[in-house]
């Protein structure tokens, strides 16, 4: 079944893209290639019952299960041993990918207290868009009550835009929460 958000993508927002960038072929329109949900654990990654805590956590809000990832090498200053557990990642594509996006556009950031937008000089050099989240607890999956440890999250935006100002584009025809007083 295909996502309401991709739907919405190929009938509406490809043909206003091509109007305001003004290209000249639908498949030079910018569009979001995966999302890539990343947790930091710090002190947790070594406790088994907080590490899968953060995965059933992590797994709930991305609709599959995550990556734990390690670290490469071994650091004194920050007490980090290679091939410690680091944190946990997910990357959504395809539906899984629209969906997850509609529901952080429509449920979660509206959630966030004293949420004044996100500012557009979080797009890199890649033209893709990052940004964290300081409490997991704002999607509506996580049990508030299961929780033991609020924990932050970062959400990157991986697109195929060719330049800064594709990317603010397309994210501001998906009705991302752009603030532009930021910038």
């Amino acid at each position: 079944m295909t996502s309401r958000l991709k739907i919405v993508y190929e009938k509406e927002i490809v043909s206003k893209l091509l109007a305001k960038l003004s290209l000249k072929n639908r498949h030079e329109a910018p569009r979001i290639t995966k999302v890539i949900l990343n947790m930091g654990l710090g002190e947790d990654a070594a406790d088994g019952k907080k590490l899968k805590s953060c995965i059933d956590d992590m797994s709930m809000i991305a609709g599959q299960k995550p990556v734990i990832t390690k670290f490469k090498k071994s650091i004194s200053n920050f007490k980090t041993r290679k091939g410690a557990n680091a944190g946990i990642k997910v990357t959504l594509r395809s539906s899984k990918m629209y969906e997850f996006i509609d529901r952080l556009i429509n449920i979660a950031l509206p959630r966030v207290k004293d949420f004044r937008g996100l500012s557009s000089k979080n797009i890199d050099n890649s033209n893709n868009f990052s940004f964290g989240v300081k409490e997991h607890i704002i999607f509506p999956e996580v049990n508030f009550d299961k929780v033991d440890k609020i924990r932050g999250l970062d959400v990157t935006i991986v697109t195929s835009s060719k330049n800064k100002t594709g990317t603010i584009e397309l994210l501001k025809e998906f009705n991302f929460p752009l603030n532009d007083k930021k910038n």
